[in-house]
């Protein structure tokens, strides 16, 4: 085998491996003799006939696709191990020149991990946000714990109103014609939630119990379904029943049930300190994204688009695993927005792009100083976990697999990441 090098534009290299004809005949017999028992020649048993007689019978390059799939892993490879410093980042696109039966040039273009030139990450200076925890942040916990232990109760002297629950029948039809999806029986409603189309739920208020009614809605013209985009309706609707939701008293008893502590006081301070915890992390984290961007934003670097749709990919499917969670298809999701896959992919560019040179910032950072996991990080990481857990650390290290090793590892290696960057800069 021979082989080339050549650096191409936006981190992509060509490698040009040609292979002599006894090289070329080694891979065409690999090929004959994994698929020569999918053809049948009359006085042969099949997969029994000679090469020969093969490719006498079906032409001359029956094998040379298989052929190519034999012998372009293997050079391909042995290149790769002699030029250690490529670092492909995306399979290769192949093309083929010079076949014959005298040999083959094969020519792949490999985009591979872009050269990344920093620029200085000593002796900047960044602005920390601090979150304070306000007496009306503990009050809004403790709403959402009463919200949380609601009850709903009947209501049967008054009109329903906004922010009550009704139980309702409706039947709605346009031009006369009931549509599909547009009837139901005792469905729960909460006025004012916006859950129906505009209009629908404004005109239930005021209506008592017992009482029924034709409303007119129109459908918005951005509505899902094609057929009742921006037409008027008529929803024949009957009230059943009114319900209001009761929250109970706030004192120690509630809190006691409802939280598992002593006093309203204990709660607050709970909260206080869980709040504190919050905000303390998220001032970390908007600093560490700052940092992040500011040295992205002054290091150099050509991305191959390979990578890049690399990383679209990962988001793509990503989301795709978000809406199975809630029983919902990509398919059907981009079908409702009116959005092809293609523009789908389109809308990801500009963050797929930022993450990738995000992270191969973080990379270039992690090799100049030279930042590894050591067993000690890794020892005292499985010790604080067996902690947490209650367990004795042999018998958690025993559970860790390969995978959730190099996970903790990264991590690891993050923190002391992030934690060179904060002590070599000024933070304010």
């Amino acid at each position: 085998m021979k082989y080339t090098v050549e650096k191409s534009e936006k981190s992509t290299v060509i490698v040009t491996i040609t292979l002599n004809e006894k090289e070329w005949n080694e891979a065409i017999d690999l090929a004959y003799n994994k698929t020569k028992g999918k053809y049948s020649i009359p006085g042969f048993r099949k997969g029994k006939a000679p090469k020969k007689v093969l490719e006498s019978a079906y032409g001359a390059g029956i094998f040379y696709d298989e052929a190519i799939n034999q012998a372009f892993p293997k050079y391909y490879g042995e290149v790769l191990d002699k030029e250690t410093t490529l670092e492909p980042v995306a399979r290769p696109e192949l093309d083929i020149k010079d076949l014959s039966e005298k040999g083959i040039t094969l020519v792949a273009t490999v985009a591979v991990k872009p050269e990344v030139k920093l620029g200085e990450y000593k002796g900047i200076t960044f602005e920390k946000n601090v979150y304070n925890v306000k007496d009306e942040d503990i009050e809004e916990d403790i709403k959402r714990l009463q919200e949380r232990n609601s009850r709903l109760v009947d209501v049967t002297d008054r009109e329903a109103k906004d922010g009550d629950t009704v139980i309702i029948d409706y039947s709605g039809s346009v031009g006369g014609v009931k549509f599909a999806g547009g009837t139901a029986e005792k469905q729960t409603l909460v006025l004012g939630s916006k859950s129906f189309i505009p209009g629908f739920e404004e005109q239930v208020a005021g209506m008592k119990i017992g009482e029924e009614k034709d409303i007119n809605v129109k459908f918005p013209e951005e509505y899902h379904a094609e057929e009742l985009k921006g037409k008027d309706a008529v929803f024949a609707i009957k009230l059943h029943e009114i319900k209001v939701k009761e929250l109970p008293e706030v004192n120690d008893e509630f809190i006691k049930d409802a939280a598992g502590v002593d006093t309203v006081e204990a709660y607050k301070q709970q909260v206080k300190e869980r709040l504190e915890k919050q905000n303390a992390d998220r001032s970390e984290r908007e600093l560490e994204d700052a940092i992040v961007k500011k040295l992205t934003e002054t290091s150099e670097m050509e991305i191959p688009d390979a990578l890049i749709e690399g990383q679209i990919d990962y988001m793509v499917q990503e989301m795709s695993y978000r809406l199975s969670y809630q029983g919902l298809k990509l398919e059907d999701y981009l079908k409702y927005l009116g959005q092809s896959m293609e523009d789908y992919r389109k809308g990801f560019t500009e963050q797929a792009t930022e993450q990738v040179k995000s992270q191969l910032v973080i990379g270039k950072i992690i090799e100049e100083e030279k930042i590894e996991a050591t067993e000690e990080d890794v020892e005292a990481r499985v010790a604080e976990m067996a902690k947490n857990q209650n367990r004795p650390a042999p018998d958690v290290k025993k559970h860790i697999n390969s995978r959730q090793l190099d996970y903790m590892k990264n991590e690891i290696i993050i923190k002391k990441l992030f934690d060179l960057l904060k002590s070599v800069n000024t933070i304010k």
